[in-house]
């Protein structure tokens, strides 16, 4: 079996337990389907919070990937990849819709249509803008700090272990 048919049959077999665990997860969660205009306010509430822009890399992610599988098969079909590529990503850009769509049905089946629109209003509102525009440096510098944090706590557990080893006997 050559690299890319152990590819393609893992690939499948990946699909298929993530197929299995939504549905059975489907079935554990089942709920009655939100209305119409709870889910017009969760997707705007999707829109409005930029969850639909965090989709926008998966597309062109995906594409790529099976454009390297095919690749590293047969280095000479770059150009036809390249182009089939191309092609493929703007026929699945509209897809990413599943994606907000479901979102905003997990945002639809916790909350109710008013308590979705209290939630859009603090979003429209001066101070969720400003949330808004802030997260992002937020979430990156409470990243930097926590991927600091650990390796200075790793670095501490390291030669805690060393000391407590060393106490019985082995030396590291």
């Amino acid at each position: 079996m050559t690299k890319f048919t152990q590819a393609l049959h893992s690939s499948a077999r990946a699909a298929a337990v993530a197929v299995a665990l939504v549905a059975l997860g489907a079935a554990a969660n089942a709920q009655p389907k939100p209305s119409a205009a709870t889910m017009a306010t969760a997707q705007q509430l999707v829109k409005i919070t930029g969850a639909a822009s965090a989709f926008q890399p998966l597309i062109p992610g995906v594409v790529e990937q099976a454009k390297l599988l095919f690749l590293q098969q047969n280095p000479d079909l770059a150009s036809d990849l390249n182009a089939v590529a191309a092609e493929l990503r703007k026929e699945y850009a509209p897809r990413v819709s599943e994606l907000t769509n479901h979102v905003a049905e997990l945002y639809a089946r916790r909350f109710t249509e008013a308590e979705l629109k209290q939630i859009l209003a603090f979003y429209n509102s001066p101070v969720g803008k400003k949330y808004q525009s802030q997260l992002p440096w937020i979430v990156q510098a409470s990243s930097k700090f926590a991927h600091d944090w650990a390796n200075k706590l790793s670095d501490e557990v390291i030669q805690k272990m060393r000391e407590d080893m060393k106490k019985r006997g082995h030396p590291l």
